[in-house]
């Protein structure tokens, strides 16, 4: 008998349009003949199975259910692809804990830690994991900017510190721009975080792991035409995304010991990405941890697998089945 698999999308913040996208990857990626797979959309107060464009069923939230042709349909396992509130902070996985719902993605400490980028990195930093000088400002804070350049130097980045897919980000070349760029990234939420510039080659690693193995991708270098990796560079095709990146052996190995050292640190679960940028003399800089990383046909990981000679087929069946047997114990 096939397992019902819930592909849990939406959210509420910016990135909702990103989290519908990898959702429709995911049902491709999740292989049918073992799984029946449902999108469910998860915005504000509404939370209702997608069966097709026009008919759309409530979830019942005691205990994420709902009824198709008169029969209860309950899930086995969810797969969170909410890129934002409520599915990347640990909101919904508290929930899910609380119901005894098996899911595919880290548990709640850890969605809440990786969720606030300033938190996170100054937590690694502590682990000896590089990171750049920033700057964190609540809502209601200021900072002048003079302070912010003699503090940050210039370039300075702009963002919010919660989030992703580069909503609300800024890279800051003159001290006048820095207040209209804090506002910027205030209308994406309640905190906002100054970052020092790092110049080199940004790249970002993907990796997984299961009771049995550990599985670390290959690695991709990303090469943007804009100033940044921004929202146009990643949705838009204005990059160069090259898998294998061109980095020596052994800085590869470093790359990917790396990753695996932050899986643990974070006590991640499931695939997770975790982006870098590598400075003069092969440092391995930090730049976020991605726990609900994307999944579009053209993300990050699926390119990944595929350059690792992997099956995405396979690779979400050991997702799925891993996160059901780790509920069981």
């Amino acid at each position: 008998m096939k397992k019902n698999i819930a592909i849990v999308a939406g959210g509420d913040q910016s990135e909702v349009v990103v989290s519908l996208k990898s959702a429709a990857g995911l049902s491709s990626f999740i292989p049918s003949e073992k799984y029946n797979i449902y999108v469910v959309v998860i915005q504000a107060s509404s939370w209702k199975v997608q069966l097709n464009d026009d008919v759309e069923i409530p979830i019942d939230k005691n205990d994420f259910s709902f009824v198709l042709n008169g029969e209860k349909i309950t899930f086995d396992c969810a797969y969170i692809t909410i890129h934002g509130i409520p599915g990347e902070d640990g909101r919904l996985q508290g929930y899910f804990e609380m119901i005894g719902m098996p899911y595919t993605c880290c548990d709640v400490l850890a969605a809440a830690l990786t969720y606030n980028k300033f938190t996170c990195n100054h937590y690694l930093k502590g682990f000896g994991v590089n990171v750049a000088e920033s700057i964190m400002l609540r809502k209601g804070q200021t900072i002048e900017s003079k302070e912010a350049v003699n503090q940050l130097g210039l370039p300075i980045f702009v963002k919010p510190n919660v989030g992703g897919s580069s909503f609300g980000v800024t890279k800051v070349k003159s001290e006048e721009e820095i207040q209209k760029a804090v506002e910027k990234a205030f209308a994406e939420g309640d905190q906002v975080i100054l970052e020092s510039y790092m110049k080199g080659t940004e790249i970002t690693c993907g990796m997984y792991k299961t009771k049995e193995k550990t599985v670390v991708f290959p690695i991709t270098e990303v090469v943007s035409e804009n100033e940044f990796f921004d929202f146009d560079a990643k949705y838009k095709g204005q990059v160069s995304e090259i898998t294998p990146a061109r980095l020596s052996e052994d800085l590869t190995n470093r790359v990917k010991q790396q990753t695996d050292k932050i899986y643990e640190l974070i006590g991640a679960r499931g695939i997770i990405r975790v982006d870098y940028i590598i400075t003069e003399g092969e440092k391995i800089n930090l730049l976020e941890v991605n726990t609900t990383p994307g999944m579009t046909p053209t993300s990050f990981i699926p390119q990944q697998i595929a350059a690792a000679g992997l099956k995405i087929q396979d690779v979400m069946t050991d997702v799925i089945e891993n996160a059901i047997e780790m509920s069981q114990q």
